[in-house]
């Protein structure tokens, strides 16, 4: 008998899951997703987040089939020249579990693809031509322009200025979560939840929910 697969689950309305990677390099870009994300009033999720136990693979689909968004980046799909060189594949193939798993009943999870440059995924990725691809330049407020672009249905809806604000208090307060968890990567489950706090704290401030 064959095993039995993950069980989809009935989307959290307000949870985005987040696809992209787990370097220094995207730190601001980092910073700028969860400042986005929680700036609407969403809940921003990541596979880090995860404990251990199951099989990481079964887990993953889980949490993409329980979130009503996801946001999947490719800028960093490129040749990592640490030996042995090999292409990055973690970020399309997550995308590619999240495509498969919407196809039959798009209304329940919506995917979006975020570039540095649109023209990226017309040559790494052929299959997705005629999709939207929010291109961000690399920048941090190139990410909150495009996260306001794709999230233009939701009923908060924070200026850019805002989207600043909170951004630039977050990334302020990063220094700070890190000393407090002794950590040294921003990518450990419990500063990720730290940062998610910051910026919903900043985010309630700054849109003047009571």
């Amino acid at each position: 008998m064959a095993a039995a697969g993950p069980v989809p689950a009935e989307p959290q309305p307000g949870a985005v899951f987040l696809n992209f990677p787990y370097d220094r390099q995207f730190v601001p870009l980092y910073v700028a997703y969860i400042t986005g994300v929680c700036s609407f009033g969403l809940v921003p999720r990541v596979a880090l987040e995860l404990p251990g136990g199951e099989r990481r693979l079964d887990r993953i689909v889980e949490l993409i089939l329980s979130c009503r968004y996801s946001f999947h980046d490719l800028s960093r799909v490129e040749l990592d020249l640490r030996r042995p060189q090999t292409p990055r594949m973690n970020m399309p193939f997550e995308l590619g579990l999240t495509v498969m798993a919407s196809y039959y009943n798009p209304k329940r999870h919506t995917w979006c693809i975020f570039e540095k440059d649109y023209r990226r995924v017309l040559k790494s990725l052929g299959d997705l031509a005629g999709s939207d691809v929010y291109s961000h330049g690399g920048r941090p407020i190139g990410v909150l322009r495009q996260i306001a672009n794709a999230l233009v249905v939701e009923d908060r809806q924070p200026d850019m200025r805002r989207l600043l604000a909170i951004y630039r208090e977050v990334k302020t307060a990063l220094p700070s979560i890190l000393k407090n968890r002794g950590a040294k990567s921003c990518y450990e489950a419990a500063v990720f939840r730290d940062l998610v706090y910051a910026a919903q704290k900043a985010a309630t401030v700054q849109m003047g929910i009571s």
